[in-house]
């Protein structure tokens, strides 16, 4: 006993930790937690605002796009962000790789058959100084078309689009209307 008493008394008392080392500590963690948002939000998502209504009705002006830059495998039905002649836009995947699309007087046609998209309220007409058709997509291709398909910007205008040309698939969809 005698032994462990001669240690205890041989060790310098412990100091309760100043205010400015507790500081110091929290500005650490603080400038730890903002490098780690700003890593994420450059490296693995990206936002996106939506400066016109070519979404419409799903997306409107004025909404806020968080989008995942890594996942490279597109479907039909994703929304994804492009940036074509320097203006970013938000394109929806209507065919993929090896499809073949056509658009006519019926509508938007996909491997032969008429697709059925009830949230598209304007018809899906190709335009005059477009793409000819059928289109079918070669490998790493998807074909991308607006929500609001009257006179919008998108692969009836440009063609196809290689994957590697989209920033990222959007995973979610912020109202900022109002705010």
């Amino acid at each position: 006993m005698d032994e462990k008493k001669k240690v205890a008394k041989q060790r310098p008392p412990k100091h309760p930790p100043t205010v400015k080392s507790e500081l110091l500590r929290l500005l650490t963690k603080i400038l730890v937690v903002i490098l780690i948002f700003v890593v994420l939000f450059n490296f693995v998502f990206g936002i996106q605002r939506t400066a016109d209504n070519t979404m419409s009705p799903s997306i409107k002006n004025g909404d806020i796009v968080l989008y995942y830059r890594f996942d490279k495998h597109y479907v039909a039905r994703d929304v994804v962000v492009i940036t074509y002649e320097g203006k970013t836009q938000l394109r929806r995947v209507v065919a993929v790789a090896g499809d073949t699309v056509d658009i006519t007087e019926d509508g938007l046609m996909i491997n032969g058959s008429l697709q059925y998209e009830p949230e598209i309220t304007k018809e899906t007409l190709p335009y005059v100084e477009g793409i000819k058709f059928p289109v079918t997509l070669k490998e790493d291709e998807v074909f991308l078309l607006a929500d609001d398909r009257k006179d919008s910007l998108d692969s009836r205008v440009y063609g196809p689009v290689n994957v590697k040309n989209i920033k990222g698939k959007a995973i979610s969809f912020f109202r900022r209307r109002g705010l």
